[in-house]
């Protein structure tokens, strides 16, 4: 996607995965009320992951919508 190759094809698979990402992590953390905890750091820290993850995830939907609005 940073090289600008075949962006017909990466955007709207990023659009696709980041999508599915957000509503995943919305209904485990917002809906469920489940907590997430980062494998990456043993489970140990109090970094609010799923607002995290839902914050990368939707960054990743508007980059795509972003990459899609400029082909």
């Amino acid at each position: 996607m940073m090289a600008g190759v075949l962006t017909w094809l990466s955007a709207p698979a990023a659009l696709f995965v980041a999508s599915i990402g957000a509503i995943s992590v919305f209904k485990a953390v917002y809906i469920d009320k489940r907590e997430l905890k980062s494998a990456c750091v043993g489970g140990d820290s109090k970094v609010p992951l799923g607002f995290v993850s839902l914050t990368e995830n939707l960054m990743m939907v508007g980059m795509a919508i972003w990459m899609l609005s400029k082909l």
